[in-house]
């Protein structure tokens, strides 16, 4: 009989005293920069204060005109609170060159908050000013590399606006978040989180492409920003890493959008986390550096200057307390994305601290007596707009000893730039032969890829063997991460030949494996498409499909913004991150349905503008070398590839009479005519579906003499970069005006090649029986949908007797 002891008998004799909870070693420190102040002394002179302040009333003025002249849009609120210290990192803290924005060894500034827009551009232009007036050579000759105040114009306007002055300025197009559209950002940002680990991946690019003296990057965000799940899993790989080139400018004014307590506060507790913007970057090994007052000149200028002393390897974020809006009179959330009425006393009272004494007021477009159906006169608004900035231009030409001194501060960051002398490391990647070597990839199969009939291989494997081979090629411009499935979806292959490991960058700097959080599909593709957007490497992150595509969905459709605008800016091309999504569709079904998910492919396909994003969806394990290579020689924005788990044999497809896996990089290939009258077409795509028809369902076809036209689908983006007349050639529209589809994904995928109502009510995939699917092996979950072979054939039956 079994007895259990009384709770007297199992407590021990005695509790011992436990010791408080408390972080365990970090690497990193923890400094109230206070406390340096008070023991060092003043960082600044009186002058440099005097100057400070200056621009900074000028800045604030600006930033509350811009909002004033294009109502109801912007954010002022944060890009008042961030302002001060985000000035003296373009002022005096960072090493770049204004003449030259594009140059990769300069240190960079990233705005994570996309929504502090409003701020970036008004300092950008700010700054313009300055140069022009103090130091003209450092303005690039090309208007288009500079942000003049004339572009200010453009703020929140589409590029088609036809306004007067928008048109007479030449004003750029100042979209409402962030894009390389604009000079010195190299990120397109804004969107849940996003922006923070991508500029991580900006940091990891620049720190193995440079070793030990790589160019800092500066991200400036909020506490707000913080609290999307992708930046914890971010702030995880960068202390992990020991990604000591970056420093994270955090804004803590308490403030979002519906907020006035984010986190918690002393004793207070946070309405949306119970941790500070210090806890969580220390949480995460960062060096921590508290700035108590964020509008304190001396205070800041000693802790980014602390930041750059710091020598444990680790990142550094700096905490500002600071209030949004501040001097603004609308503090708080009220200020976050909304701020005075048109011309109203408000504005007027913001503003007022600039006006040239014995001035009444700015131009007031709200007595108009011109007015539009909506409201005021845009034409007036502008005009408003046009002569306020001229006042805020006037009233800096004024100010000459603060122009004369900023402008010598802009002269030395390009001078301290210059004198670093950074060098590439000696064994750094070299990425450019690549996109040469794929464009000739047609003409050449590395003998080590080639695989022989009968053996049994999967996609997965293949892929990695196929990025492997580019990456030895490159001397390590790829680099990977997985949702903690390296092995499994075999993107660890990528790494062969390479250090064992995961990435530090004190103690294994050559590995080209990422740990980023663990299982981090939202950060993984956000951080790898940062690091390709550096522009020397890479990223390639794999995960289920199930998970990747949806998940990795927002980082790459800013990936593609962001490569889009910097193209339309300054020319060259896209620079491709690879979103891997593994274990693709039905044959994961001991899965079940929350992972064997035949959905992704719709959210990635044909969804994306044209030549940003490559799917590839290959059947036979050959094809992978071709349609990786084809899609590297396009250079999209983002490549997709969908790959199994479960082996494959490798067909002799010439025994078969099927075309070479080369034409799969056509992204459309016939795989069979009819020998003789057709009876139909029918266009497959997946592996699972394509595999089980030739091996079983055309030899019963043949039998029952049944001739079909038989297209598979491996890239729907390769087809359409074709010449309009390959295109038909390869795949005739007669054919798809009569075709039935057969797939592993969903009917919305087969619809552009299935163009008649016939084909479509005959068409075969996963939800045709109107539920998901169950668990089970990938062979009895096919047969549920009816994609097995024989339920193939049936349904082809059918089809081509109805016809």
């Amino acid at each position: 009989m079994l007895t259990h002891p009384t709770v007297k008998e199992a407590a021990p004799a005695r509790l011992e005293k436990t010791p408080p909870l408390t972080f365990g070693p970090r690497r990193g420190i923890y400094v109230n920069i206070a406390d340096r102040v008070a023991h060092d002394g003043w960082p600044l002179d009186e002058a440099t204060v005097e100057h400070c302040e200056a621009f900074d009333l000028v800045y604030r003025t600006l930033c509350a005109a811009m909002y004033n002249y294009v109502p109801l849009s912007g954010h002022p609120g944060g890009s008042l609170s961030s302002g001060r210290f985000v000035s003296r990192l373009l002022f005096e803290t960072m090493d770049y060159d204004l003449a030259r924005p594009e140059r990769q060894d300069a240190d960079i500034i990233s705005y994570a908050a996309g929504h502090k827009a409003l701020g970036l551009y008004a300092l950008w232009a700010l700054r313009n000013e300055i140069a022009r007036l103090g130091a003209p050579e450092l303005l690039p000759p090309d208007e288009d590399a500079q942000l003049r105040l004339e572009d200010l114009l453009g703020f929140r306007r589409n590029p088609i606006s036809t306004t007067p002055l928008f048109r007479k300025m030449h004003a750029k197009a100042l979209d409402g978040h962030p894009t390389p559209a604009t000079p010195f950002v190299r990120l397109s940002t804004g969107a849940s989180g996003v922006g923070l680990p991508a500029s991580l991946g900006l940091a990891w690019g620049a720190a193995d492409l440079y070793g030990e003296d790589a160019p800092r990057v500066h991200i400036i965000e909020g506490e707000g920003g913080l609290t999307p799940g992708r930046v914890a899993e971010s702030l995880a790989a960068a202390g992990t890493a020991s990604l000591g080139n970056v420093v994270l400018h955090i804004d803590w004014n308490q403030a979002s959008i519906d907020s006035n307590r984010v986190c918690r506060d002393g004793e207070m507790p946070g309405e949306y986390v119970q941790w500070t913007p210090a806890e969580l970057a220390y949480l995460h090994d960062w060096n921590v550096i508290y700035v108590p007052n964020g509008f304190d000149w001396q205070q800041i200028t000693m802790a980014q200057r602390l930041a750059l002393k710091l020598d444990n390897g680790q990142p550094t974020a700096i905490v500002y307390r600071t209030v949004k809006g501040w001097q603004y009179g609308i503090e708080g959330r009220a200020s976050h994305g909304a701020g005075h009425p048109l011309c109203s006393s408000g504005f007027y009272a913001a503003v007022a601290p600039l006006l040239p004494k014995g001035t009444a007021h700015l131009p007031c477009c709200e007595g108009s007596t011109q007015r539009c159906a909506s409201g005021t006169d845009p034409k007036v608004v502008e005009q408003c707009f046009w002569e306020t900035l001229g006042l805020i231009r006037h009233a800096l030409e004024s100010q000459r000893s603060t122009v004369d001194a900023l402008a010598g501060q802009l002269r030395s960051a390009r001078s301290r730039l210059d004198a670093r002398v950074r060098q590439l490391r000696p064994d750094a990647p070299h990425l450019a032969g690549v996109f040469a070597t794929a464009a000739g990839a047609p003409d050449h199969l590395p003998p080590e890829l080639a695989l022989k009939p009968g053996a049994k291989v999967t996609l997965r494997d293949e892929l990695g063997r196929v990025l492997n081979h580019y990456n030895k090629l490159t001397g390590g411009a790829f680099v990977v991460a997985a949702a903690d499935l390296l092995g499994s979806t075999s993107i660890n292959k990528v790494a062969d030949g390479f250090p064992a490991g995961f990435y530090n960058r004190r103690t294994n700097p050559l590995a080209r494996q990422l740990a980023i959080g663990g299982i981090c599909e939202d950060a993984m593709s956000a951080m790898l498409a940062g690091i390709s957007a550096f522009g020397a490497h890479i990223g390639a992150g794999s995960s289920y499909g199930a998970f990747n595509a949806p998940l990795g969905h927002i980082a790459a459709r800013l990936h593609a913004i962001g490569n889009q605008a910097r193209v339309e800016r300054e020319g060259g091309a896209y620079r491709p991150f690879f979103l891997v999504c593994a274990h693709a569709g039905l044959k994961t079904g001991e899965d079940g349905p929350t992972h064997a998910d035949p959905q992704p492919l719709q959210l990635l396909q044909d969804n994306f503008p044209p030549g940003t994003m490559i799917t590839l969806t290959p059947w036979d394990p050959q094809e992978i070398w071709y349609l990786v290579s084809a899609a590297l020689a396009h250079r999209p924005a983002i490549i997709a590839p969908f790959v199994t788990r479960p082996p494959e044999t490798v067909l002799d497809r010439a025994a078969l009479g099927l075309p070479p896996a080369s034409s799969s990089a056509q992204g459309v290939c016939c795989l069979r005519s009819a020998r003789g009258k057709s009876h139909g077409t029918v266009v497959l795509q997946g592996t699972g579906v394509t595999n089980a028809f030739l091996t079983t369902t055309l030899p019963m076809l043949d039998r029952e003499g049944i001739d079909l036209n038989v297209y598979a689908v491996t890239s729907t983006e390769l087809f359409d970069l074709l010449p309009a007349f390959e295109r038909a050639r390869i795949f005739p529209e007669s054919h798809q005006q009569e075709a039935m589809g057969i797939t592993d994904f969903t009917l919305a995928t087969m619809t552009r090649w299935v163009r008649s109502d016939y084909g479509r009510a005959h068409s075969l995939h996963p939800f045709r029986h109107g539920h998901f699917l169950g668990s089970g092996t990938g062979t009895m979950v096919m047969a549920e949908a009816g994609l097995d072979g024989e339920s193939q054939f049936v349904a082809i039956r059918d089809y081509a007797r109805g016809r």
